[in-house]
């Protein structure tokens, strides 16, 4: 697939006001890729933070991606430079970052992630250039891959306005079960302490032109058109565990 066109068409997108529905995969295996790939999603998102990938597996499940042009993005398992460069290297297109709460700490991950001289990323031969092959033209891809930050915690919501103002951020999400339970009140969603945040992070996201996202877990059409609806612009669409949960979902 071409990597640069699928980054800059959902880059345009999101700053455009559009929308970018993606969703997010916690199981490794490429065959659930496939099908996923062969949905609507314009991305899919491999959960390393909390799904069940090893780092070798993940060009099998790229590739799987790949034929139907569907880009895959990595959500980190923490914020090191090796995590950026394994995944970058294997060939996703960009990343999201976890438990973002500081401007240094997204400025630290945007150079982890880029070659020089935008970033400190090493530079050599992978599966992202297909081995030295395109080369030239992955330098330039690796120069603004996707940076997707998610602010999941009240220490992140409190720094809002500075971490807002790193440059090269494509899009902020917000993670709901992660800050409502930095609040104290997980998974409440209906307490006022969530909704406040939550009003600050749209607020805000409005305030400096940054596109927001967010996940919606149940796989629901009336959720996907209200997160739409309230000015959500990269939305991941449930999970493929969950919709395999749903569809087993019945009573005898």
């Amino acid at each position: 697939m071409d990597r640069i066109k699928s980054v800059k068409n959902i880059r345009n997108k999101i700053k455009n006001n559009q929308v970018s529905i993606g969703s997010w995969m916690q199981i490794s295996n490429p065959t659930i890729a496939e099908i996923m790939g062969n949905s609507f999603f314009e991305w899919i998102a491999i959960d390393q933070e909390h799904g069940h990938f090893s780092n070798h597996q993940l060009p099998d499940i790229f590739r799987a991606l790949e034929l139907t042009n569907t880009l895959p993005l990595v959500r980190l398992r923490d914020s090191s430079m090796v995590s950026c460069k394994e995944v970058l290297d294997a060939g996703a297109g960009g990343v999201i970052v976890p438990m973002v709460e500081s401007s240094d700490q997204l400025e630290r991950i945007k150079s982890y992630s880029r070659w020089p001289p935008s970033g400190c990323r090493g530079v050599g031969f992978s599966r992202s250039n297909m081995f030295g092959k395109n080369f030239s033209n992955y330098a330039l891809e690796a120069q603004s891959p996707l940076l997707i930050a998610m602010v999941e915690t009240k220490k992140g919501i409190d720094n809002i306005d500075k971490i807002l103002t790193v440059k090269g951020l494509d899009a902020i999400m917000l993670g709901p079960y992660d800050l409502s339970a930095s609040l104290g009140i997980t998974a409440d969603f209906e307490n006022t302490k969530f909704k406040n945040a939550i009003r600050l992070f749209l607020e805000k996201t409005k305030e400096y032109n940054i596109p927001s996202g967010t996940h919606v877990v149940n796989p629901d059409n009336n959720e996907l058109n209200k997160s739409i609806l309230e000015g959500y612009k990269f939305i991941a669409y449930s999970i493929d565990s969950v919709f395999l949960r749903k569809a087993m979902d019945f009573k005898i």
